[in-house]
């Protein structure tokens, strides 16, 4: 492996990344080590977990966790593997239950995590205490106005000092509900994309790549009647001016004046005619429960938030919640949600989810684009060795904010991602 990933020459105004790595197994191992077992990775939402005994089964950061809500209430995430021999104790993906049984031996856990029962325990010598054997948790488990995350390193710091100013763009989110409150919505979304998880990293934020990926959507949408006008400035892509933000510890996010519509409460004729007066309505509730600069934050703008190293947060045409984990240096796995308010009407959900499918789902138009592109870069870096440098300079030259179809936010990805992997002990 080389000695560094990246040439920042901020005097040259010239930044490289080395092509390795996107293609080296020796890499990814290496991320497990230095990023996965290091920072706050996302497990879920605490509104999948609605009542005592719910759960859910998943792998976070490759491993597999039973993330649920114990008999006291208490959200709770537990390491899926029995402490005897190391099977699955749950292998149901979602449910309610108050015990998992491992079927190998049939150790039974409480929801708590205790081991509650040992068959043929009799023939145990006496110094065995099966208290001492309940399931094991990551080291470090918090959240942020219930979004949960794990960490398995002990002497991480506290996930709100690790959100630093990225809290605010999730209280962007969450103000859109009256009370406060913000739900998973329905089901789950699970897809896998033949390309090195990173990559999906910087497709998230990536603006620039708008008007070549999906100008059929663009073109939709002028047709369907918003209003798509070209930027005057030549440096400019994008129908509305954007910048991106650098939010520290390796998160990062565009913040763009909205134009292509959002349920709350930015209407568009997309939505029909029929749509305009609750939509009013909406409106009208954000002025009054936040002001009118408040309000028009959170109706009138989107952004795509990074949360390092693999969380994001899209608040544009619907709210969604994507995650994704290398399965190897050249695949990944992705698991996207829909999040609304709890309060919101059987209409409004309706746009939301409609908004969410046609654009961010796997079957709309964004998502199927950026998967196709993501893969042809995969396969294009097959010729990583002899063609070692992928440019990502745009905007370096800009001394005043940066712009949302720059590449400052991928920069900010890739200075925290080799930092932490060149990182010695």
């Amino acid at each position: 492996m080389p000695e560094s990933y990246i040439i920042d020459d901020r005097d040259q105004q010239l930044f490289l990344l080395n092509r390795e790595a996107l293609v080296c197994a020796d890499v990814l191992k290496a991320e497990m080590k230095n990023i996965f077992a290091k920072c706050w990775i996302y497990v879920g939402h605490g509104s999948e977990l609605k009542s005592p005994g719910d759960f859910v089964s998943r792998r976070v950061a490759g491993r597999p966790v039973i993330f649920c809500r114990d008999q006291k209430g208490e959200v709770r995430c537990l390491f899926n593997t029995c402490r005897h021999r190391g099977a699955l104790v749950c292998a149901e993906r979602s449910g309610n239950k108050r015990r998992f049984m491992c079927m190998y031996h049939g150790w039974i856990y409480g929801n708590d995590g205790a081991l509650v029962r040992v068959p043929g325990d009799e023939a145990y010598p006496d110094s065995f205490d099966a208290t001492k054997y309940g399931l094991r948790s990551p080291a470090r488990f918090e959240n942020y106005r219930d979004f949960w995350f794990m960490c398995l390193d002990p002497d991480v710091i506290g996930l709100h000092e690790y959100l630093g100013p990225a809290t605010g763009y999730i209280d962007l989110v969450i103000d859109q509900s009256p009370s406060g409150r913000m739900e998973v919505i329905g089901g789950i979304q699970e897809y896998d994309v033949a390309a090195n998880w990173k990559l999906m990293v910087e497709n998230s934020v990536d603006d620039y790549h708008l008007p070549a990926t999906h100008a059929t959507w663009l073109n939709f949408m002028a047709n369907s009647g918003v209003k798509i006008t070209p930027p005057k400035d030549k440096n400019l892509l994008l129908p509305t001016h954007g910048k991106a933000v650098d939010l520290g510890h390796g998160h990062f996010t565009t913040d763009n004046i909205n134009f292509r519509g959002r349920p709350v409460a930015a209407w568009i004729p997309l939505y029909g005619e029929e749509a305009r007066p609750e939509m009013a309505e909406i409106r009208a509730e954000l002025v009054e429960r936040l002001g009118d600069a408040r309000a028009t934050r959170v109706a009138d703008t989107n952004r795509n938030l990074v949360i390092f190293p693999n969380l994001v947060i899209n608040d544009g045409s619907s709210v969604t919640i994507r995650t994704f984990y290398p399965a190897a240096a050249d695949k990944m796995h992705v698991i996207a949600w829909a999040v609304g308010p709890v309060e919101e009407s059987a209409s409004a959900r309706a746009r939301r989810l409609d908004a969410f499918l046609t654009f961010y789902g796997p079957g709309g138009f964004a998502t199927p684009d950026d998967v196709e592109a993501l893969e042809m870069v995969q396969q294009g870096l097959a010729n990583w060795q002899d063609d070692p440098w992928s440019e990502m300079s745009r905007g370096m030259a800009r001394e005043d904010e940066q712009m949302n179809s720059d590449e400052h936010h991928l920069r900010t990805f890739w200075r925290q991602w080799a930092k932490l992997m060149e990182a010695r002990p």
